[in-house]
């Protein structure tokens, strides 16, 4: 059910951003077209290179290409994808799209979607229960965004609770039984 599905996915600054590796391999296995926008802060998680050779396409990271003025039209990214995932989705990020800010091409492209978008968060335990950012997810739940759960687990700084990004798997599934709903309904 993902096949020719175009998936837009924004990795965003997390530990958890390696994941983001197996989920694009997942997606392109199941034959979905996937293009990655990878903030700043997430390149050092993870190399636009291993995403752009899982995803047979350049990863977008800025507004502007190159030196000659081409730019990545964050509209024609919002209007091209059936579905947005951001995964992981940091803090900073869930705080950006909750509240309409825009300063990269990612929170750019997630203001111009047309599509359901995903978002899967990846923070410390203290991070994921605080009260702005649970404010932020019932936001972005209002918007009729889509919130996959972070999982129970040991996380990065050596806690154990709540903040894990969902496993690659999870989001899969999510994305398939989504697009499976629409064609039944």
């Amino acid at each position: 059910m993902l096949r020719h599905k175009k998936i837009l996915l924004g990795v965003t600054g997390s530990i958890a951003a390696y994941k983001a590796a197996h989920l694009v391999r997942l997606l392109v296995k199941a034959e979905a077209e996937v293009q990655v926008i990878l903030t700043t802060s997430a390149s050092g998680f993870i190399t636009p290179l291993t995403l752009a050779t899982l995803s047979k396409r350049p990863v977008l990271t800025e507004f502007v290409k190159n030196e000659s003025g081409e730019w990545n039209n964050h509209v024609e990214l919002g209007l091209w994808a059936d579905a947005m995932v951001i995964a992981p989705a940091s803090a900073n990020t869930v705080a950006k799209m909750a509240n309409g800010f825009c300063d990269n091409l990612l929170t750019a492209c997630y203001l111009s979607a047309r599509c359901p978008v995903f978002v899967a968060p990846a923070m410390d335990l203290d991070m994921y229960r605080h009260p702005a950012v649970s404010a932020n997810f019932d936001k972005l739940k209002n918007y009729g965004n889509y919130i996959i759960e972070a999982g129970f687990g040991e996380l990065a700084s050596g806690l154990v609770g709540q903040g894990r990004l969902a496993e690659p798997e999870e989001i899969v599934e999510m994305l398939y039984q989504h697009f499976t709903d629409l064609h039944i309904a």
